[in-house]
């Protein structure tokens, strides 16, 4: 494999390939049935390779359209059964799959980033990755001072690459549809774009990780890794010996799941108030779980400020959709934007737009199912508010979209799980709004 990018070109060529859309999967079965073949078993054959096309050059072009796969993964509980065989294990596999670069490229960023003596810095260093991230791979090492640590590598022209990737994406966004019926997936494109240059830049990231590490040393909750070095193209931080959160969902103990479910609910909601940031990278391959039974954390290269923890207006949103008080949340909604001007909405699309939120906090735990994320994700999936593109008048303003995607990330990694969590519980803790300015809690940093 050349340290080369591919030429956009070429990319573009083979995602042109693809099925765009259930027409034309529709007209190819139409045919085959004609000369025999089974309609089941054809529609079968047919989403098949088209997951095996789609995600095969998701993961060849890393970068943008590797996260965009990521984020598509976590919603792989939100897919329709009759979709989802298909293309489990091939959304699953871009968690963490991506092809290494050679050792040759690998050593010749850590002389332009650590300096040619960079080999002191280590008592060993690996030159097998043992892991594929979006824009980078990891690297196993022992730092001089004896601790075990993990080395993020950048791609080698991993920042052009990513940004052809996603201008390219956005001329296909429609072929999700095969995947993801309903899911409007520009708007996440735009997001990524939109935070390109931060995440290409590794101090960024150590930045952030610093900061989580700092206000969770010692939590009994949640443990990240410290930082032990960064530049602008490598991170080295601390090793992190952990089951990865992919084999928990997969083969995991109810005890381990329900574990992981709720300290992965609470660490999205908690994270703003405690830390004043978001983690906005909500996939398994982000998340472990501890013998001791804390939840680990890694890859802060997508993270958002948020020095007042989360809006208020989101939870006190959720309180009166609880409270089914349509009248103020209705003016609550055209007031800050989630209403198109001119528009009316109806009790039932707020309803149905919320019900991800607000059915796990209608009792003190709540069991996330797959069936129940296929069921109650069909409205809020379509982050721009398009599925109610045509006579209808809801709209996710662009200053909430990201913390729509990562929450609503959250929960479809907790109908993975198949957990029973708390959400009542810690959303009453952490989030702004939920409850009553006079009932509201100390959420000192612990």
């Amino acid at each position: 494999m050349s340290d080369i990018p591919r030429k956009s070109s070429a990319r573009t060529a083979k995602l042109a390939s693809i099925p765009l859309g259930m027409a034309g999967r529709a007209a190819l079965g139409f045919g085959r049935r004609l000369a025999g073949g089974d309609k089941e078993e054809i529609e079968a054959q047919m989403s098949a390779r088209a997951a095996e096309q789609l995600f095969s050059v998701l993961g060849e072009l890393k970068g943008g359209a590797m996260k965009l796969g990521q984020a598509l993964s976590v919603m792989e509980a939100a897919i329709p059964e009759e979709f989802a065989e298909p293309y489990r294990e091939s959304l699953n596999k871009l968690q963490s799959a991506a092809p290494p670069m050679p050792t040759r490229a690998v050593h010749k960023v850590l002389d332009r980033q650590l300096g040619t003596k960079w080999r002191e810095r280590f008592t060993s260093f690996d030159d097998e990755p043992t892991a594929s991230a979006s824009i980078g791979q990891v690297h196993r090492g022992v730092w001089a001072d004896g601790r075990e640590v993990a080395v993020k590598v950048q791609y080698p022209g991993a920042d052009e690459a990513l940004r052809a990737d996603l201008k390219t994406l956005a001329r296909f966004a429609g072929m999700f549809a095969t995947v993801m019926p309903g899911v409007d997936v520009k708007p996440v494109i735009d997001e990524f774009n939109a935070r390109t240059e931060e995440e290409l830049d590794y101090r960024i990231e150590a930045a952030n990780q610093r900061k989580f590490a700092e206000i969770f040393d010692g939590d009994d909750r949640f443990v990240v890794p410290k930082v032990v070095a960064s530049a602008p193209k490598v991170v080295v931080t601390e090793w992190m010996s952990a089951t990865p959160l992919s084999r928990i969902i997969t083969s995991g103990s109810a005890e381990e799941r329900n574990r992981c479910g709720a300290l992965l609910a609470e660490f999205h909601v908690a994270s703003p108030a405690q830390v004043g940031m978001l983690h906005c990278d909500p996939h398994p391959g982000n998340f472990m779980l501890h013998p001791d039974g804390r939840l680990g954390i890694i890859d802060f290269g997508a993270a958002a400020p948020f020095p007042e923890g989360l809006p208020e207006i989101l939870g006190t949103m959720l309180r009166l959709a609880v409270d089914e008080d349509f009248d103020q949340l209705t003016k609550l909604l055209h007031d800050n934007g989630f209403v198109l001007p001119g528009r009316t909405v109806s009790d039932a699309e707020i309803a149905d737009y919320l019900r991800p939120f607000t059915d796990p906090i209608r009792a003190d735990s709540f069991h996330f199912t797959r069936d129940w994320m296929q069921q109650a994700a069909g409205v809020a999936t379509d982050f721009s508010g398009t599925h109610f593109r045509t006579g209808r008048s809801l709209n996710l303003p662009a200053e909430y979209l990201m913390i729509f995607r990562v929450l609503l990330g959250s929960v479809g990694i907790c109908a993975q799980l198949d957990a029973n969590a708390p959400y009542m519980a810690i959303l009453t803790r952490w989030l702004p709004g939920f409850t009553t300015p006079a009932e509201l809690p100390d959420t000192e940093e612990v």
